[in-house]
């Protein structure tokens, strides 16, 4: 019997934690509410995300 995929699982995600960190060590402070909400709104376009699962497939599985 085959198992149900649950399509909707996030398997990657961003949290605000993880851009303050880059804030940290790229500006030397924590990013306001205002540029949090700009990075939030653009974080997305400098993401290739077929390019990046396509990558890990191609290191991890075999064909």
């Amino acid at each position: 019997m085959k198992k149900k995929r649950n399509s909707e699982k996030i398997i990657y995600s961003i949290n605000i934690g993880d851009v303050q960190n880059v804030a940290e060590q790229e500006l030397g402070r924590e990013l306001t509410p205002k540029e949090l909400k700009v990075i939030e709104d653009k974080i997305g376009d400098y993401f290739d995300w077929f390019d990046s699962i396509s990558f890990a497939i191609a290191a991890n599985i075999e064909s």
